[in-house]
């Protein structure tokens, strides 16, 4: 369904953030884009999205499709009529608005809202503590419950591909289990594709079937979720410390094991 094709990002004309990233997302299929924060995860949304222009970025090598039609010309209104939309780091809500008022704003980009009502209880089998605080102020629930409205709101929009930048940014371990458990639920019941850009490797790999590995606007390595959980060189990456006490990139752990083979 999506296929990012050695894209390159550039933001202000001069500051290059990616370089020759692709991938793809079949149909039905959970991917994960895994790496530190400043990698270049959220920019690669960003331009599948169209968000880039905002932000003063653009697509300047490369390709982005989505079912055979590039997308990365068109504007973010109509590459969400074709079923992409993605939930922004942060959870933003209309917080003056109440849980349900958020909800039924994401229901008018599919048909107009003409499934509002059906939809609104699909979001509650879902999510079933949004049904009992539906009346509620969105800027006064906790981090937990507006990242289940930011995805209810998302899902209300019959999404083809759902696109969760972050989504367990601040939130307990436990509280972060369950929403991916729900996220999986969504895309085994409904068929729909998920990319999923998270830090947290160990939660995202139990739930996706593939996973890339970004580091400094590439790609460095990728694989299926159970090979990538169980690679040597990805835990001790994700570790994050050496024995010295010192951060070292994914770079630095390949070179120096292939080094060692060379040696040895």
């Amino acid at each position: 369904m999506l296929s990012v094709n050695n894209i390159e990002v550039i933001y202000n004309s001069v500051i290059l953030v990616l370089r020759g990233v692709s991938f793809k997302v079949e149909p039905g299929q959970v991917v994960a884009l895994l790496g530190a924060n400043g990698a270049g995860k959220s920019t690669t949304l960003k331009a599948i999205s169209g968000l880039l222009s905002a932000e003063l970025g653009e697509v300047t090598r490369g390709s982005i499709d989505w079912d055979g039609t590039r997308i990365d010309r068109l504007n973010t209104e109509d590459i969400v009529r074709n079923g992409i939309i993605q939930v922004i780091e942060g959870r933003p809500l209309f917080g003056h608005l109440s849980v349900e008022e958020n909800l039924r704003l994401g229901a008018q980009v599919f048909e107009g809202g003409r499934l509002m009502r059906k939809d609104l209880e699909r979001v509650y089998e879902y999510f079933p503590r949004l049904r009992d605080m539906r009346g509620r102020t969105a800027g006064y629930l906790s981090g937990g419950e507006q990242q289940m409205l930011v995805i209810g709101r998302a899902l209300m929009g019959h999404p083809k591909l759902m696109m969760l930048d972050e989504p367990s940014l601040g939130l307990a371990p436990l509280l972060v289990q369950e929403i991916f458990h729900i996220v999986r639920d969504i895309n085994q019941k409904e068929g729909m594709s998920v990319l999923l850009v998270e830090q947290n490797a160990r939660a995202a790999l139990s739930i996706v079937d593939y996973g890339y590995v970004m580091e400094n606007g590439r790609i460095v390595l990728d694989g299926p979720a159970d090979q990538l959980a169980e690679n040597e060189d990805i835990k001790e990456f994700y570790l994050g410390l050496n024995q010295l006490g010192e951060r070292k990139s994914y770079r630095d752990v390949k070179h120096y094991k292939r080094r060692k083979r060379w040696l040895g």
